[in-house]
């Protein structure tokens, strides 16, 4: 049996299941029933605080991108300001200074590769 968190459960439960059923006044490793049920309310105990972990997190995902969305929409709003603002525009230092590339800066995109020489083709003449 691999030794999984998921696999782990199950086999606790299903021991716990049949000694309960079986044998509840017998020891077993030196361990009554009782004993042994205190570790596995434990490692139960630590599953149900990661499962609450993970839902908070879920949670804070999901208000971190709609958080993310609203900034989105926002810096949008930030960009075209710059832009449309008549000391600042597409060539300002804030509008670099944002992430952005400045109009004097752009290259013009375009380019002419040199084409390289056709090669010889050598026969080996075997």
């Amino acid at each position: 049996m691999p030794n999984n968190p998921k696999s782990i459960e199950e086999k606790m439960i299903k021991m716990l299941n049949a000694w309960k059923t079986l044998t509840p006044k017998k020891t077993y490793g030196g361990l009554t029933l009782e004993q042994f049920e205190v570790f596995v309310n434990d490692s139960l105990g630590a599953r149900v605080s990661v499962a609450a972990l993970d839902d908070t997190k879920m949670q804070a995902i999901a208000v971190r991108e709609a958080c993310d969305n609203v900034f989105l929409a926002k810096s949008e709003l930030v960009v075209a300001g710059v832009l449309a603002d008549p000391t600042e525009g597409a060539d300002s230092a804030i509008y670099e200074a944002f992430g952005y590339v400045r109009k004097s800066a752009r290259k013009s995109g375009l380019t002419r590769k040199a084409k390289a020489p056709k090669k010889a083709l050598v026969s080996s003449g075997k």
